[in-house]
């Protein structure tokens, strides 16, 4: 049970909004409090979000467990964890106007910390080893987010091009449907969507698709239409904090997940990637400042 247990909550706020109706308010009902819904039965928790035994039931069944016992084991764990570690007050709270930078600083730190947690904990590696394997065979790559997203595919179009692989990173719509319509069997194509419904983005993977390149959505939510035009999917963790919605708190886990992926790409190019980080450390060394030495102290005489 211990595969499907793991940060339980992270996976049912990812795939709420797919939810039918009935899931979706048992859903709300175990997210708004956890730590009740652990110590709940099955009617108990049935007849508070208006719903059914059957239709527990089969929440428990979508998230992979055998019955109700076992999702209670699993909400009870989670709960316990959070409050041992102190973050079930900070975690998500409200940051008021006139909040201390300390409070403001353990709240984002706290938040961020969980959030690359989360995303560890669900990252399929079978699917990273997938697109890992696809960039390295790939003639071209091609990475499309819009609005923070667009940063994420900027650092990782830096990362890849600077261990020689062929890759663009756009955000543009027409530049990437352009690139999109160039890319041949072979190639891949990176769309990255905290919310999975970016109707670029979504376009741009299925332009990809058509021309039989490798498609990969990154997306905080598995069920989500760009999901659904994507060939292999990375999921992330993402939960907004007063000031920063969802799309900016996803940035970290964005990041983690592609950096898991440039690694495992630098790996299996580990002789190609060793010449070129010489050469490009080589080529700017001039531009460095040299490290001075630390001034010398003066005796005094005694």
């Amino acid at each position: 049970m211990r595969g499907v247990a793991v940060e339980l909550l992270s996976r049912v706020r990812a795939g709420l909004d797919e939810m039918p109706e009935a899931l979706r308010r048992v859903a709300e009902l175990i997210i708004s409090d956890p730590a009740e819904a652990a110590r709940s039965t099955i009617v108990d928790l049935a007849e508070r979000s208006g719903t059914s035994t059957a239709t527990i039931t089969r929440f428990c069944r979508a998230f992979g467990f055998g019955g109700y016992a076992e999702l209670r084991v699993a909400l009870a764990t989670e709960t316990g964890r959070a409050a041992q570690a102190h973050w079930e007050t900070d975690i998500g709270g409200e940051i008021l106007p006139d909040d201390g930078l300390g409070r403001v600083l353990n709240v984002v730190a706290n938040n961020d910390t969980r959030l690359i947690q989360e995303t560890a904990s669900q990252l399929d590696l079978d699917v990273v080893e997938k697109v890992a394997q696809a960039i390295v065979r790939a003639g071209r790559v091609v990475l499309f987010g819009v609005s923070s997203s667009a940063a994420v595919a900027s650092e990782m179009e830096y990362r890849l091009q600077r261990i020689r692989v062929p890759c663009w990173g756009r955000s543009d719509a027409h530049s990437a449907l352009t690139d999109a319509a160039l890319l041949r069997e072979g190639d891949v194509a990176i769309g990255i969507s905290h919310s999975g419904r970016t109707r670029e983005v979504i376009e741009v993977l299925a332009e990809a698709a058509s021309h039989g390149a490798t498609t990969v959505a990154v997306t905080s939510h598995p069920r989500s239409p760009l999901a659904e035009v994507a060939e292999l999917v990375i999921t992330t963790a993402s939960r907004e904090t007063t000031f920063r919605a969802e799309g900016f708190a996803a940035i970290h886990s964005q990041l983690l997940v592609l950096d898991v992926v440039y690694v495992a790409v630098a790996q299996r190019t580990h002789e190609r990637t060793k010449e070129a980080f010489d050469l490009t450390v080589r080529a700017v060394e001039s531009h460095r400042m040299p490290e001075e030495a630390p001034p010398r102290r003066r005796r005094t005489d005694q």
